[in-house]
């Protein structure tokens, strides 16, 4: 495997030199923050992005995220220029050396939670999602790291209407009509498109959400069956809900060959749909993280793994989720596992 570590550019506080200084990283998993979504990113600062990276001595071969646009996901308006421009960006990233591509079919919302820092026993901070909380939340006054704050509140509410209207069956029309377009394009430039889990994993706001269990993903893998069609698997995604053997699942799909990007990171699930995101640790949350990297191990993994959200300790001030400490640690304890999987193999 390939330990990585999500870098947000060149205002990053977590700078590729820190980034550099943990033991085991490989690369930055990291994208153009600067560019509308639905067109083209500009190869000069897509070369620069990667001379900058591997000047720091890491690899930039995970590309997170080049974002899908509402209007592909609705097929509305200019949902077919967008599909070209994605198409373009796959080869010009190629071009760079680019190996995977994450991205997501969410519709409107990214990740969701309630709480971007609630106060743990210990005193560090973490990202929560209360259900009851959600509920008494207006979606179109919402703002959380992540999502598209350019739309205004009558155009989420439209969009929300619009989403309730095509209903699941559409959005995975949608989805199925994306994937024919752009898987092609990504096998010629030798890139793995790894699409990531709905986070939560059940619909929000009235809307359908689709990568969210076992059946949904075998459903979506089945779309186009390739290995260039794959899953970040993100054990905190569909380790939300309770109902999901995150191990099994892991197992089965890394077998398969169809995981090209691994997010692991904790969650201490507190209902069907309320949890609070934890330490990597396995006893700080409600799934065995042992289990999952030995999942992830024996089925001769060699894609690429980041520590996921981490909790904000030691006073650190960054990005919700995204301090440089917590996710060190996560990733030094998973690397952790793996050595001693390894070692302990090789007797």
């Amino acid at each position: 495997m390939k330990m990585t570590f999500r870098w947000y550019g060149y205002d990053d506080k977590n700078t590729l030199s820190y980034i550099r200084q943990i033991p085991g990283m490989t690369g930055v998993v990291t994208a153009l923050y600067n560019v509308k979504v639905g067109e083209v990113w500009p190869m000069e600062d897509i070369q620069k992005l990667a001379d900058t990276v591997h000047a720091a001595g890491l690899e930039m071969e995970v590309i997170e995220s080049v974002p899908v646009s509402e209007d592909i996901k609705l097929r509305k308006g200019d949902y077919l220029r967008h599909i070209e421009s994605f198409k373009e960006n796959i080869r010009r990233l190629g071009k760079v050396g680019v190996k995977c591509i994450c991205y997501n079919f969410m519709p409107i919302f990214d990740w969701t939670r309630s709480q971007l820092d609630h106060i743990n026993k210990d005193g560090s901070k973490s990202l929560v999602y209360y259900e009851e909380d959600v509920a008494k939340m207006d979606p179109t006054k919402l703002t959380l790291p992540g999502w598209d704050a350019s739309y205004k509140p009558e155009e989420v509410k439209g969009l929300i209407k619009q989403y309730q209207s095509l209903g699941e069956e559409g959005l995975w029309n949608n989805l199925k009509l994306f994937l024919e377009a752009i898987i092609p394009v990504a096998k010629e430039a030798g890139i793995r498109m790894a699409i990531h889990p709905d986070d939560p994993a059940w619909p929000i706001f009235g809307i359908p959400r689709l990568i969210i269990n076992e059946k949904n993903t075998d459903r979506f893998l089945s779309l186009v069956d390739d290995p260039a069609n794959s899953l970040t698997f993100c054990t905190g995604s569909f380790g939300s809900s309770p109902s999901n053997d995150i191990v099994k699942m892991i197992s089965k799909y890394a077998k398969m060959g169809r995981i090209a990007f691994a997010h692991i990171r904790n969650v201490r699930q507190l209902g069907p749909h309320s949890f609070e995101e934890a330490a990597h640790y396995s006893k700080d949350g409600s799934l065995d993280m042992v289990a999952i990297v030995k999942a992830l191990f024996d089925a001769g993994y060699e894609g690429y793994i980041r520590p996921d959200h981490g909790r904000m300790i030691w006073d650190e001030q960054a990005k919700p989720g995204y301090g440089l400490y917590d996710r060190a640690l996560g990733a030094m304890y998973i690397t952790g596992i793996w050595e001693t999987l390894d070692k302990v193999d090789k007797k």
